[in-house]
C-alpha cells in the first residue's frame, strides 16, 4: 500500500498548496514543496520497481507506506487544530510541535529516498520483463468485460439441475448444491435461475444472499425485493409481519426460491415454514460449502460440484486469456502448466487467466509467472489464496488500492458503482491523468478491475453502464486479509473488541448490528480517517477523533 500512500499524501499536499489551506502552512511552503518532490521521486520508483519480490523491496515500501502515513497524519492534524481554532476564535503556539514533526518525517521521507536511489543503482529495478506491462492486445474487450460467467464445463450439469428442479416429485424439495469456495456453486445456480425454462416453468422466482453475517428480516426483504419491490411500509413492518406477507405471496404458487452461500442449519431453521407446501412442484435452491448444510433436513441428494478437468480447464483459462483467438503455440506448453497448478478450481483460473489477459504474452513473462505459481502451490496448502495473492501482487500499483478497498463493503454486498466511484475519489486513491477528471479515472481503474476478473459485474443499466457490483467472497476475505496486514483498512464485525490496543487503523468499517459500548475509548487511540458505518449510527462520532475524512 505504499503507492496508495504516496498518491493520498501527493493530493494532500497538492490540495493546500494550491486550495484554502496554503495559509496554514505559509512559513512551511518551501519544504512542503520540497517534499512533494521526494514523493513524485519514490512514487517513479515504484512505477517501473518489478513485480518480483523481493525483501530488499518490500521493506522499502513497508517504509515508504508507514512514512507517507505519519506525513499525512502530522499535516491533516495541523489543519484541522487550525481550523478549530479559527473557528474559536484562539491563538496558539500550534505551529512550533508541527514544525518540528514535519521537519522529522521529511528527514524520514529523504533517508528513504537516499535508500531507494542506491537499490536502483544495485539492482537496475527497470527490468520490464518482470512487470505486467499492457500489451497492444490488452485494449481489446475481453470475454470477462461483458460481465457473464464463462459456462465451461457445468453444461451436463445445468441439464441435471433443470431436470431435477421441473421433474420428479410435485412435493415441494430442497436442491443443494454444494462445493468448495471459487468452485462455481453461484455461477451454475444463476445459470438455471436465469435459464427461461426456469422462467416459464414458475410463477414467482427470487433469489437472497444469505452470507455468514445475515440477518432474519434482511433475508426476507432481499426475497421480496428480488420478487417485487416492498413499499415503505411493508419495510417497516416486524420480522413476523414479514413471514406472513412473504407466507402469503407465495400461497397457491409454484415457485423457485434461492438461498445463496448458506453457512448454518440455523438459517433453515428459521425460514422453513415460510414455504408453503401445496403440492405443485415448487423448489428451493441452496448453495453452500458445508456438507451439513447441504444435507439438513433434506430428502433430496445435494448436487457436489466437481473440479474442472485437464480440458475443461484449459478451455476456460484461454476463453478469459485470449476470447475467441486461440493461444500462440508457442505459449501453449507452458500456459498448460499453469493451468494445471490452479488444480481445476474456475476462480483460481479466471484471475490468474485475468492477470495475463492484461500482460504481454511472451514466454519470458509466461515462464516468470508459471514459477512463481508452482512455488507458491508447493509453499502452502492453501492454494487458492496462494493463487489469488499472486495475481495481486502482479497488478500495477495504481488498482492495488482500489481493488483491496472494496473489501471494506459487507460480504456479498451489491455496491453501487456511484458510491464507489465516489468513495474512490474521496479516499484519495486515484492517479491524476492530465485532461481527466478524477470521477474518470476511477471508472477506468473499475473497467480494469472487470477486466481481470477481480470485480464481477452485478447490474447494468439500460445504456449498458455497469449500475452495481460485486467481489467475490474468497477475493474479499484476500482484500480483508491483505489490507489489515498493510495497515490499509480494518474491517470487524463484532464490535472492536478484536483490534489490539495501540493499533494504528486508517480506515474502519463497522458492520455491528451490536451496540459498540468500547467505541468511544478506541477511537482516541487510533489513526483514523475514514469510517463506515453499516447500518449503525454513531451521532457523536467527529468528536471522538482528531481527523475524520470521509
Amino acid at each position: 500500500m505504499a503507492y496508495a500512500a504516496l498518491l493520498s499524501l501527493k493530493h494532500l499536499l497538492e490540495h493546500t498548496l494550491d486550495h484554502d489551506y496554503q495559509y496554514l502552512i505559509l512559513d512551511e511552503k518551501q519544504q512542503i514543496e520540497s517534499l512533494l518532490q521526494k514523493l513524485c521521486f519514490l512514487q517513479d520508483f515504484l512505477d517501473h520497481s518489478p513485480q518480483k519480490s523481493s525483501e530488499t523491496i518490500d521493506c522499502l515500501e513497508s517504509q515508504i507506506r508507514d512514512a507517507a502515513y505519519e506525513a499525512e497524519d502530522i499535516i491533516e492534524s495541523h489543519i484541522t487544530d487550525r481550523v478549530h481554532e479559527e473557528i474559536a476564535s484562539k491563538t496558539s503556539d500550534s505551529f512550533t510541535p508541527f514544525f518540528h514533526k514535519l521537519k522529522e518525517v521529511i528527514e524520514e521521507i529523504d533517508s528513504i529516498k537516499k535508500r531507494v536511489e542506491k537499490v536502483k543503482d544495485e539492482n537496475d529495478v527497470q527490468d520490464l520483463q518482470t512487470r505486467t506491462e499492457p500489451s497492444p492486445d490488452s485494449l481489446k474487450q475481453p470475454a470477462s468485460s461483458s460481465g457473464k460467467s464463462s459456462m465451461v464445463g457445468l453444461n451436463d450439469d445445468i441439464r441435471e439441475i433443470k431436470d431435477r428442479l421441473t421433474g420428479g416429485s410435485s412435493n415441494l424439495e430442497i436442491l443443494s448444491v454444494v462445493g468448495m469456495g471459487g468452485i462455481g456453486k453461484t455461477t451454475l445456480t444463476r445459470k438455471v435461475y436465469d435459464d427461461e425454462l426456469s422462467v416459464y416453468y414458475f410463477d414467482i422466482r427470487a433469489w437472497v444472499t444469505v452470507s455468514q453475517n445475515y440477518n432474519g428480516g434482511g433475508l426476507l426483504l432481499g426475497l421480496l425485493d428480488s420478487m417485487k419491490k416492498p413499499t415503505d411500509e411493508v419495510r417497516e413492518k416486524s420480522f413476523e409481519e414479514l413471514a406472513e406477507y412473504l407466507y402469503k405471496n407465495l400461497k397457491g404458487m409454484r415457485y423457485l426460491m434461492v438461498l445463496d452461500d448458506v453457512w448454518d442449519t440455523k438459517v433453515w431453521d428459521n425460514v422453513k415454514r415460510l414455504f408453503p407446501n401445496d403440492r405443485n412442484g415448487s423448489r428451493i435452491m441452496v448453495t453452500t460449502r458445508l456438507e451439513n448444510v447441504a444435507g439438513y433436513e433434506n430428502s433430496c441428494s445435494p448436487h457436489h460440484m466437481r473440479f474442472l478437468n485437464e480440458d475443461e480447464s484449459w478451455n476456460l483459462f484461454c476463453e478469459n486469456v485470449f476470447g475467441k483467438d486461440g493461444c500462440p503455440t508457442e505459449l501453449e506448453q507452458i500456459g498448460r502448466k499453469i493451468v494445471q497448478n490452479c488444480q481445476g478450481l474456475p476462480l483460481a483460473i479466471v484471475v490468474i487467466a485475468g492477470l495475463l489477459s492484461k500482460a504481454t504474452k511472451t514466454q519470458h513473462y509466461w515462464t516468470y509467472i508459471g514459477e512463481n505459481l508452482s512455488s507458491v502451490i508447493a509453499s502452502n496448502d492453501d492454494n487458492g489464496y496462494k493463487i489469488l495473492s499472486l495475481s495481486y501482487k502482479h497488478l500495477p500499483h495504481h488498482l492495488k488500492g482500489c481493488f483491496l478497498y472494496i473489501g471494506i463493503f459487507p460480504e456479498d454486498s451489491n455496491v453501487l458503482v456511484s458510491k464507489l466511484v465516489k468513495l474512490w475519489v474521496a479516499e484519495r486513491l486515484l492517479k491524476p491523468v492530465r485532461s481527466k477528471s478524477l470521477e474518470d479515472v476511477a471508472w477506468e481503474y473499475l473497467l480494469e478491475l472487470v477486466d481481470r476478473n477481480l470485480i464481477l459485474v452485478h447490474k447494468k443499466s439500460t445504456e449498458g453502464k455497469i449500475k452495481t457490483c460485486r467481489i467475490h467472497d474468497l477475493l474479499r476475505d484476500f482484500c480483508v486479509r491483505e489490507a489489515q496486514r498493510e495497515k490499509f483498512f480494518h474491517v470487524n464485525n463484532m464490535g472492536l473488541c478484536g483490534i489490539s490496543e495501540g493499533t494504528k487503523v486508517r480506515r474502519l468499517s463497522i458492520h455491528s448490528h451490536r451496540k459498540l459500548n468500547d467505541l468511544d475509548n478506541c477511537l482516541q487511540n487510533m489513526r483514523l480517517r475514514s469510517v463506515s458505518l453499516e447500518e449503525y449510527r454513531f451521532p457523536n462520532i467527529t468528536q471522538k477523533v482528531e481527523v475524520v475524512y470521509v
